[in-house]
């Protein structure tokens, strides 16, 4: 296969899709439009405008029509590649055989349908041989498969990784590793973690020492051997491509020869497990990472998760010790690199904790329609010589399902707009593009979390609506549970993101992202208030948002880090389900612009989840936000021996 430059080029791309496309529509409308698609299609196109993104000369050679044909391609190859073996890729766990990872052929299928749909580099240049498509559609589009099967999830890190290799890699890195990752010949991960050093960066003890005299003169960057372990490596080893491109965090010695302490030494490097030269084709040799055990999870089997030693000697490189690795920007911003690549995955996995709850929805819907359970409570109590009738008639199922609606359905709102966000970061006018930016750091703690928590308690609630069945593994939706509670740790755990909020986002430039966002918020409020209908909720939102403020004081009141974020993780889910709240909101005023009367059921159906939204959920901020004003230290101040 051919490196990208070149590879899609445009037109070819977009035509290529626009043929896939069709091909899929006319199997798609025979089956009539799927219910997530028909979600996807109202958040794109009447809520968020996409198609007006067209109007920027980045997307000037797209219209509504290559959007949907990008839709359309996707979910025809989630429905044919990824949904059918969702089960066995949670029954066929990968397996090493001592010198390779084993993993079924539908993993290895679905990977190429994938890479060779384009949509490694659906948001790329075209010179870079992608199809400039606008990010809020790539994620669209990227939905399908998280609904279909999340555990294969054989394409995770790899655009995170050579969008990472593009914001900070050389020209030379760019060429080769990043364009072999967005035309599919490689994968990528992301290597942080260690055994003894999860969250904590500042432990991290793997090293990285010059290679040589001529270590600075390596046309691929400075060389370097690294030594080391990772842990918790996704996609961290198989042979699903040619080739592996790890970007691993270590630290370059001092003059001392020590590690300095701290974050302030890392630095970030390109490890291939197989080394390559300038045209980025193979030289044979082995780079010394070596897979030291497979991670058994208990959701996401499908996906390999390794530990990885680096410069064991399992595969001495070149007579010297230690793996070779390409030095990643300037040494000592490891993390300022990384994290390039962490936020993106934190959206990501917020995306991944929404589709799964949307997997149970779905599921528990349509059980809910068709298993037939009790009989309706008339005026003398049930009758038993009634038939029985739907779940789905009874008031407790509806709630369940009316929960699992709010969640998901706002979930998915909240993460397209985050990825609308990132178009005007890139395409807006320079002052928009700012402020863009700067709600996107305020947001992406509540992206990654709020979904993980909430959606995973709607896969909770998909199982008791399946009641004994939901636990058995002859219904899908146990599986979505366990699938979707890593979320509440992957890529940072929740009390990491409220840390993140509460410490850093909501304080940094004197208060600047909260201020922007509750302007932003304010402005949905007015628009709202425009429509009779919305104005007690639009009021009750401009309380919460006042509440948030007024905490948000209160818990840095004394300026002592340890009382303020005491009770962070509250702190966040109330900041979450206010944010979750401005979107059903948002959303409630286009349903009524496109549908004042609600004739269809699908605007009937948002608005009352809009409803649930504001009369159940919102309400509950007032506990959460309680400890965090009066700086509770109850959990805080137990002592160990209390326990």
């Amino acid at each position: 296969m051919q490196g990208l430059r070149g590879a899609f080029v445009f037109p070819g791309a977009l035509r290529r899709l626009l043929d896939m496309g069709r091909g899929a529509r006319v199997s798609i409308i025979s089956t009539m439009t799927s219910p997530l698609r028909s979600t996807l299609d109202f958040l794109l196109h009447d809520w968020l405008q996409a198609e007006s993104l067209t109007a920027r000369e980045r997307f000037a050679d797209h219209s509504r029509e290559t959007f949907d044909a990008v839709l359309d391609t996707c979910e025809r190859i989630a429905r044919e590649k990824y949904a059918p073996f969702n089960r066995t890729v949670d029954e066929q766990e990968p397996r090493f055989d001592g010198e390779r990872v084993i993993l079924p052929q539908c993993t290895h299928d679905a990977r190429l349908a994938y890479a060779e749909s384009g949509m490694l580099s659906a948001a790329q240049d075209y010179e870079l041989g992608g199809m400039q498509l606008p990010y809020v559609v790539e994620s669209a589009a990227n939905a399908f498969f998280g609904v279909a099967s999340i555990s294969i999830g054989a394409n995770l890190l790899t655009t995170g990784n050579a969008n990472a290799i593009l914001a900070h890699g050389t020209p030379m890195q760019q060429q080769v590793f990043a364009a072999n990752e967005f035309n599919g010949r490689w994968t990528g991960t992301m290597c942080l973690s260690e055994p003894q050093a999860g969250s904590s960066l500042s432990d991290v003890a793997t090293r990285a020492e010059a290679d040589g005299a001529d270590f600075a003169d390596d046309p691929l960057g400075p060389r370097y051997r690294l030594t080391g372990n990772k842990m918790w490596i996704s996609g961290g080893d198989h042979e699903l491509a040619e080739n592996i491109v790890h970007l691993v965090l270590a630290k370059i010695p001092g003059p001392d020869g020590k590690l300095v302490p701290g974050t302030r030494g890392i630095s970030l490097f390109i490890v291939p497990k197989h080394l390559v030269d300038t045209d980025g084709r193979l030289t044979g040799e082995r780079n010394d990472v070596a897979l030291a055990g497979l991670n058994h999870k208990l959701g996401w089997r499908g996906t390999t998760n390794t530990l990885l030693n680096f410069g064991e000697g399992k595969y001495p490189v070149r007579g010297s010790a230690g793996a070779i690795g390409y030095l990643v920007g300037q040494p000592g911003e490891g993390l300022k690199c990384m994290f390039h690549m962490m936020n993106e995955a934190r959206i990501a996995i917020g995306m991944a904790a929404t589709m799964l709850g949307l997997a149970g929805y779905y599921a528990s819907l349509d059980y809910a329609r068709t298993r037939l359970q009790g009989r309706p409570m008339g005026a003398g109590g049930k009758d038993p010589t009634q038939p029985p009738v739907p779940l789905i008639e009874h008031a407790d199922i509806k709630r369940m399902l009316l929960a699992q609606k709010s969640w998901c359905e706002g979930a998915l709102a909240l993460n397209l707009y985050c990825a609308r966000l990132v178009d005007e970061g890139r395409t807006g006018e320079p002052q928009a593009a700012a402020e863009a930016r700067l709600l996107l750091e305020v947001l992406t703690p509540i992206a990654k979390s709020w979904p993980s928590e909430n959606c995973l308690e709607a896969n909770s609630l998909a199982i008791q609506i399946h009641g004994g069945y939901g636990y058995t593994r002859d219904f899908p939706v146990e599986q979505y549970w366990r699938d979707n509670r890593l979320n509440m740790i992957h890529e940072g755990t929740h009390g990491i993101q409220a840390m993140d909020l509460l410490g850093r986002k909501v304080v940094m430039q004197d208060g600047a992202g909260l201020k922007l966002l509750a302007r932003t918020i304010g402005a949905a409020i007015e628009r709202a208030r425009a429509h009779p209908e919305l104005a007690d909720w639009a009021g009750q939102l401009a309380q919460a948002l006042q509440e948030v403020g007024e905490a948000t004081q209160a818990a840095w009141a004394t300026g002592d880090p340890q009382e303020a974020l005491a009770n962070a993780v509250p702190y966040m889910q109330a900041f979450g389900h206010v944010v979750l709240a401005w979107m059903w909101l948002d959303i409630a005023c286009s349903v009524l612009q496109r549908d004042a009367s609600l004739s269809s059921p699908a605007s009937a159906g948002r608005m009352g989840a809009a409803r649930y939204f504001f009369h159940y959920e919102l309400p509950r901020i007032g506990a959460w936000l309680a400890v965090v004003r009066r700086r509770d230290m109850s959990c805080a101040a137990m002592a160990d021996e209390m326990f």
